[in-house]
């Protein structure tokens, strides 16, 4: 049954809020059974950070979908450690509330407090970003995009637009986190579709923690180490558009000199893209709230949901950024 909170528990919320607190935080109802008519299901979400515009978007589309749904949302920021998100994980489970979901910084290390939140009959439900834990019964379902694909699909676009010509290809790579879900599928998407045509070399491959400020270090770096880049294959925009700063101050022109791939899709990149600064986006849309909220009170009332929901998304040439920028939403 659902249990009124105490002056006790809210003290716990403290420590959320030392992690970056944002969410509306009201006195509600929590429990691990099923939600009755005059209750209110209550969420601790623990978000990876705010390190680029699409985690902006993401926790934008969270917050919003949680008070549209009626859902008394406990929101932390982890600041991209994970240790601030099990810190988190484990508040969550002594405020005992209704769900947890978070996005994992990183995919490894999660079983033990998964296995926690399963003690306590704290139902998970994982977004954007998988884990690899190889016991499925830790959480619920995960939402989120298809990271190998996305990496395939600019693999692709780089395979048609090289089609016919034998020239080397010298490529650089500015990875996401280290040991991320996303960072590790994007890489291999896109080299498991390069790998087929030797012309195409990764010349240099380095993380960006996907930050512009990163993205523009790293490219720096690279620029200064080789002389002759054709492409760069960013993991998210913002990383790219960090890059474009460099390619511009070492004198090159960005989507002509270099040709520029990136994924996200998110205003700012959708702009570079359609002055041409960047040549390709593969669309990772942060826009998962209101399909979180609906798996969230389908979980609590114990319907039964699929363990894996992907996200619809597409990809933008230069010409389809245009057309789309007047009513993006991210």
């Amino acid at each position: 049954m659902l249990k009124k909170w105490s002056a006790a528990v809210l003290g716990g919320l403290l420590v959320v809020g030392a992690l970056g607190a944002c969410g509306g935080e009201k006195e509600g109802d929590a429990g691990s059974g099923a939600k009755k008519d005059d209750g209110k299901i209550t969420m601790g979400f623990a978000q990876v950070g705010a390190e680029s515009g699409w985690r902006t978007a993401n926790t934008k589309s969270i917050q919003e979908a949680a008070t549209a749904a009626g859902i008394d949302l406990k929101f932390s920021d982890a600041q991209q450690k994970q240790e601030n998100q099990i810190k988190a994980i484990r508040s969550y489970i002594a405020q005992k509330v209704d769900i947890i979901a978070f996005s994992p910084v990183v995919e490894s290390g999660w079983d033990t407090v998964l296995k926690e939140a399963k003690d306590a009959k704290i139902p998970v439900i994982l977004t954007d970003r998988a884990v690899d834990s190889k016991d499925t019964s830790l959480y619920k379902t995960f939402i989120g995009s298809d990271f190998v694909l996305e990496g395939k699909k600019a693999g692709e676009w780089l395979v048609k637009e090289y089609q016919g010509k034998t020239d080397t290809v010298n490529i650089v790579e500015l990875q996401g986190t280290t040991g991320s879900a996303p960072a590790n599928d994007r890489k291999s998407g896109f080299a498991d579709v390069i790998k087929a045509d030797p012309k195409f070399k990764v010349i240099a491959s380095q993380t960006g923690d996907f930050t512009r400020a990163k993205g523009k270090e790293v490219m720096e770096a690279f620029l200064k180490a080789n002389p002759k880049i054709d492409v760069l294959y960013a993991h998210n925009d913002d990383m790219g558009l960090g890059a474009i700063e460099a390619i511009v101050a070492a004198g090159k022109k960005p989507g002509v000199d270099i040709k520029i791939i990136t994924v996200d899709a998110v205003k700012d990149g959708m702009t570079a893209l359609s002055e041409g600064k960047i040549n390709y986006i593969v669309e990772c849309s942060p826009l998962l709230g209101p399909q979180l909220m609906d798996l969230a009170k389908k979980v609590v009332a114990g319907e039964t949901i699929p363990q894996r929901v992907l996200t619809e998304e597409t990809t933008f040439t230069p010409e389809q950024a245009k057309a789309a920028l007047p009513n993006r939403k991210y």
